[in-house]
């Protein structure tokens, strides 16, 4: 188990790379260049400038996130082609820079979603990321993303960039009447356009789930159980064609076994990396983020390191969305102090199964 970090860059994380090698057995980050568009081309410079950083500190960068999907490949329009090009041509260029696995989704519009970005935690007066679906209500697409973007601190939220939520309305519309099976296709259309990089250049793509892990406004949803992971390996055989798995995610929905889940694609050697972290229900679609102790959520967090452990033991691996602590301020579900917290966790957890064995 390889344990890295998101790093956002030095533009915008209030989190250093010193701060980050301090972490007892953290090897390195998932790297993300949080300025680029989606259908944009990562040049050969500016990923370089960002890895040579990564590498003066004493981190390795073989995984990089959010490398994000235009919504034209998405939705099938004839413009797709074009986005795929400029998607093969920033594999070959993370590829020659040394990265190993792309995350992407195939999320329509909203990467992730959450109805408070700093919900206090009556036990212990910390915060973090929380989901109601009932406090939607009456809320649209549009005023969720205005709220979104006033709670973020300032700060840019992966799969939140401006320009693409710009034309939300005219997005959203393309969409009307799609249902999952016509997304998987083009799911298969955009696989099928990129993996022959992949196999030449030896980069893994990494489908991050849905989050949470059921439909939002009527959108299509193709990434938030086992029966969806298997579908979407059946789309293209390649080995390179695998699954993030990101326990908080896929965990949002009490019917997903996470260990389980682990175990089966871990077998079939189709994870390509892993997010793992905590949740507590607390009722039907509504959850909030967890500090990564089993105990304090409904995941046993034990169990998902022993299924890693036993069926993918080199898989990279992050803790994510921490909870806000000891009066920290930063990007929402990003900070450094639970984060680490979370990292130490979950090397310990690793070293207690690994020695007794």
């Amino acid at each position: 188990m390889k344990m890295t970090f998101r790093w956002f860059g030095p533009r915008s994380d209030s989190v250093t790379l010193r701060q980050i090698r301090q972490i007892p057995g953290m090897t390195g980050v998932m790297g993300f260049l949080d300025y680029k568009a989606a259908g944009e081309v990562w040049a050969q410079e500016e990923i370089k400038a960002y890895i040579d950083e990564v590498h003066a500190a004493g981190l390795a960068c073989e995984v990089i996130e959010s490398v994000n999907v235009h919504e034209d490949i998405k939705i099938g329009l004839p413009s797709r082609d074009a986005y795929i090009d400029n998607y093969r041509a920033t594999i070959r260029n993370l590829a020659e820079q040394g990265v190993r696995v792309i995350v992407y989704n195939f999320m329509p519009v909203f990467d992730w979603l959450r109805t408070d970005l700093a919900r206090v935690i009556p036990e212990d007066g910390s915060n973090s990321l929380y989901f109601n679906e009932t406090d939607l209500g009456g809320m649209g697409p549009v005023e969720i993303v205005r709220r979104t973007a006033e709670a973020s601190k300032g700060f840019s939220l992966p799969g939140w960039e401006p320009a693409r939520l710009a034309e939300l309305e005219v997005t959203l519309g393309r969409y009307e009447g799609m249902m999952g099976d016509e997304l998987r296709q083009n799911l298969r259309y955009f696989l099928e356009g990129v993996m022959p990089v992949c196999e030449e250049y030896g980069v893994t793509m990494a489908c991050h789930p849905d989050d949470p892990a059921w439909p939002i406004f009527g959108l299509p949803r193709i990434a938030h159980s086992q029966a969806d992971y298997d579908a979407l390996v059946a789309l293209h055989p390649s080995p390179r064609n695998a699954a993030c798995l990101c326990t908080g995610s896929l965990g949002s929905n009490p019917a997903n076994d996470i260990p389980a889940i682990v175990r089966h694609f871990g077998q079939m050697g189709r994870v390509g990396c892993m997010h793992i972290r905590n949740v507590k229900h607390l009722g039907y679609r509504h959850f909030r983020e967890a500090s990564h102790l089993s105990s304090d959520g409904d995941l046993d967090m034990c169990a998902i390191v022993k299924a890693v452990h036993d069926t993918c033991p080199d898989v990279h691996v992050r803790p994510d969305h921490g909870r806000m602590i000891w009066d920290e301020e930063g990007r929402p579900g990003y900070g450094l102090y639970d984060r680490a917290l979370g990292a130490a966790y979950l090397n310990g957890l690793w070293e207690a199964i690994a020695k007794c064995e």
